[in-house]
């Protein structure tokens, strides 16, 4: 894991995990306290996490365009990072050689 994707990785992991708790809240109990909480949390992870991956210079569209589901967004973006990232080898350079 690279250190420069670590904010991301955490808001992408409170993103996904604060609507799973939010959607638990309204098929069970539906109590306000849990919304009232989670309600903003996901909020602000989630653009975080749009915000985050748009400014990131090595993003790709396809990362960028992702990111913007939400809910599951950041972790997908997160996956498409790690792969294109610095240690990926250039296949191009491979084959031609």
């Amino acid at each position: 894991m690279t250190v420069h994707l670590r904010p991301l990785r955490i808001a992408a992991h409170i993103e996904l995990i604060s609507l799973l708790i939010m959607l638990a809240n309204i098929a069970t109990a539906h109590l306000k306290p849990i919304s009232s909480l989670m309600g903003p949390t996901h909020g602000c992870a989630y653009l975080f996490v749009v915000i985050a991956t748009w400014c990131f210079k090595q993003a790709a569209t396809t990362a960028k365009t992702v990111a913007i589901i939400p809910g599951i967004g950041g972790p997908l973006a997160l996956r498409l990072l790690d792969r294109s990232g610095p240690t990926r080898p250039n296949l191009e350079k491979v084959t031609q050689s």
